[in-house]
Parts: structure tokens; sequence; C-alpha cells
């Protein structure tokens, strides 16, 4: 029988579950940014929107987004790998690009990191663009790509 994966906000008490899984699937090998505390104040913030991809207790994905006047930044979206490629994270970006577009924001823009290739080619899928190559952007010398997507190009 297949899973139902609800996507909804996330809540205060997610806050722990979401950080561990943003220091094991986006900041391994980095100093561990996104903790619980940082993460419960998102949770909390009008400027951010913190969702979670849940089946019952079982949280299996989740995304940060922060919103600006005019763009919004994309900080955190992660999926459980065994979980990935059932449409989860696409699920995630679906409800924040549609909450940027009801904000009548339409730029959204991400960092990855180069070496995450599924990653960069997700986004890609998803109508996101590199900008920039950002030499040595993280710890230990590691690059990034700053990529966009302009909401109002379908």
């Amino acid at each position: 029988m297949e899973q139902i994966w609800t996507v909804e906000p996330a809540q205060g008490k997610d806050a722990a579950t979401m950080a561990l899984l943003s220091r094991n699937l986006i900041e391994y090998g980095l100093p561990w940014r996104w903790t619980p505390g940082r993460l419960r104040r998102c949770i909390s913030h009008p400027d951010y929107v913190a969702l979670t991809a849940r089946h019952g207790p079982t949280l299996g994905g989740f995304a940060v987004m922060q919103f600006y006047t005019r763009r919004a930044h994309l900080c955190l979206l992660g999926v459980v790998p065994s979980l990935r490629r059932q449409g989860l994270g696409g699920r995630l970006l679906n409800w924040l690009e549609e909450s940027c577009r009801i904000a009548g924001v339409f730029d959204v823009e991400l960092e990855v990191r180069e070496s995450n290739r599924g990653a960069v080619r997700f986004y890609q899928q998803r109508g996101f663009v590199t900008a920039k190559r950002i030499r040595h952007y993280y710890t230990r010398g590691e690059h990034a790509v700053r990529m966009r997507h302009d909401l109002r190009r379908l």
C-alpha cells in the first residue's frame, strides 16, 4: 500500500527533527548552522515559510523559505534519501512557489553545493537557472552554484 505524504506548515515541535535532517542531508561536513533554535525561530517568524512532508509522525522532507519585499530565498529543502524521486521535494517546492505568487514575489534564489549534481539537476528541471558560481562559498573551499527562478516564466 502506498504511503500518503501530507505537506503542511511546520510546527515548533518539528524544529529538532528538521535540524537533524538539515545537518545530515544538507550541512554534512559543514558547521551546523540550522540548529533547532534557529529553525524554531524561522517557523514562528512571519518572513519565513517552513514546511514538512509527513506520513503520520514520520517526517520525510522539509523546506524553509525566507521572503523579502521583491524576492524569496530558498534556505533549505531536504528529503530523506530513501524517499527521493517520489515527488516530495517537488510538492514542497510547489507549495513555496505558490506562496511566492500569492505574495506577489516572483524571483526565487538559492545556493546549492556545486558537487551536489542531483540537487542542481532537480532545480534545473523545476525552472531554476544558474546565475553564478561562487568559489569557496562553503567552509573547506567547496564551491556553490547560485540559482534563480523567475516565477513569471512558465
